[in-house]
């Protein structure tokens, strides 16, 4: 099944009939283009450790929990490969503390989850090296941008994404 994931960066045609029967073409701009990054922030897909998803099966997670799409804008899986969810520049949905989700590129690594469903930074090294060449790739595209788990946000109450964000990716 191919993968289909929301991107809000295009310009949505909307035909509406006029009272004398035309159709009148309305070009619309989504809101969602004013993205500007100010953070990468990393989180966990909280699943258990060695339980491989997509991020299909998140985009499908997140819509069942009443989200437009996939709340991430990149998901790296178990074997270091990543997939794209939102474009950059589009609103995530990942973090609305301190309007995160507006100012900031979010990475989800799949893991987060000991098998006993507790807090463990599950990554494998591929996805940690993964993880650091998208940071380098996101800060050559966006300057020199801080990078945070989710839990380092005031207001999270989670352990997500299981490790120090900041204290690892201090020296990138």
């Amino acid at each position: 099944m191919p993968l289909v994931l929301c991107v809000a960066s295009r310009l949505h045609q909307v035909r509406r009939p006029t009272s004398a029967g035309l159709i009148v073409t309305i070009l619309s701009l989504s809101l969602n283009l004013m993205n500007k990054p100010e953070f990468i922030i990393i989180h966990c897909s909280a699943t258990k450790e060695g339980a491989d998803f997509s991020a299909s099966d998140i985009d499908r997670w997140h819509r069942a929990r009443g989200f437009r799409c996939i709340g991430y804008h990149y998901v790296v899986r178990l074997d270091g490969s990543y997939q794209r969810g939102r474009q950059d520049r589009e609103f995530g949905a990942h973090c609305p503390q301190k309007s995160m989700n507006r100012r900031s590129v979010s990475i989800c690594y799949i893991g987060g989850l000991d098998d006993k469903g507790n807090p463990k930074d599950t990554r494998t090294v591929a996805q940690k090296a993964t993880i650091i060449s998208l940071i380098r790739t996101l800060r050559a595209r966006y300057g020199n941008l801080p990078v945070i788990g989710h839990r380092d946000v005031e207001g999270v109450a989670k352990a997500c994404p299981c490790f120090d964000a900041v204290s690892e990716y201090k020296k990138l």
